[in-house]
């Protein structure tokens, strides 16, 4: 599991093990705005999604890439229409980042780089669909009703055959069947009421690449476990419709567990930041 602390200077990854004790501390000298999410590419690489904007000010937003030995470099890009509050990052099976933003009517946008990243100049973005959510009833969170629509976290399962977007309070789980992440974003999703946290910002997908492992950002935390259902995969799901693909891999069985840090590493992903005021 690991989690990230952009304060001061520097930023600091801290690898934790499964008795939730620091098993080991990356940490690069580079001075992040606003980490607000995080993704494991498929050879080892972190990617901090420094992406935050509360006061829609920035001119540009960055992806920091972490490697095992400290060794990172800096992506800046820049929206097509203007700042976005964003918080959620998306790494599809062939390592193209997808932003989706943090937008108070329920219409987030899903942006990817319009062509390859470069630490010399910012590139630029391209929006290419959105996630329109509605009002779910569902509690929790820090935002009251509001929360209900506000993207705060995103993963990819493992294999690349899942996404999940989380708000507050909801998850929505798409099918990524092909590995197009794109078009996987337009179909209706499978949506999971989430049990109440205090701020609900982080998410990720178990090794096992159908239980969901949920926190809040900020320090205590604890990591919940929301298990999958217990039927199998069907076959021929590629060719399913993917929503009735996505709720076939999960369909959370009755209950909880409150698991601390006692998880399984491996693919496992789960962020919890301290946010930058200001």
């Amino acid at each position: 599991m690991f989690m990230v602390n952009d304060g001061g200077t520097s930023v600091q990854v801290y690898v934790l093990d499964t008795d939730c004790q620091v098993d080991e501390v990356i940490e690069a000298p580079v001075d992040p705005y606003d980490v607000e999410d995080l993704a494991r590419a498929s050879d080892g690489t972190l990617w901090l999604a420094d992406i935050g904007d509360n006061e829609g000010s920035r001119d540009t937003v960055a992806l920091h890439t972490l490697g095992a030995d400290g060794t990172a470099a800096l992506f800046r890009m820049t929206y097509p229409d203007g700042a976005h509050d964003a918080e959620a990052l998306l790494l599809d099976p062939a390592g193209q980042p997808y932003l989706v933003t943090k937008d108070v009517f329920g219409d987030s946008g899903v942006y990817t780089p319009a062509g390859p990243l470069s630490p010399d100049e910012p590139t630029t973005l391209r929006r290419v669909g959105s996630v329109n959510l509605q009002p779910t009833g569902t509690g929790g969170g820090p935002a009251g009703a509001l929360g209900q629509l506000l993207v705060t976290g995103a993963a990819m399962s493992p294999d690349g055959r899942l996404a999940v977007i989380r708000t507050y309070t909801d998850a929505y789980l798409y099918a990524v069947p092909d590995g197009d992440l794109s078009a996987a974003l337009t179909e209706p999703p499978t949506r999971i009421a989430l049990p109440p946290s205090r701020q609900g910002e982080a998410i990720a997908f178990a090794p096992n690449g159908r239980d969901l492992l949920l926190t809040s950002e900020g320090l205590p935390f604890e990591v919940t476990l929301l298990p999958a259902g217990p039927g199998p995969v069907p076959a021929g799901a590629a060719s399913a419709g993917r929503s009735d693909v996505a709720g076939s891999l999960l369909l959370p069985a009755a209950g909880v567990g409150i698991l601390g840090c006692l998880v399984g590493l491996g693919a496992l992903v789960v962020h919890a930041r301290k946010r930058r005021v200001g």
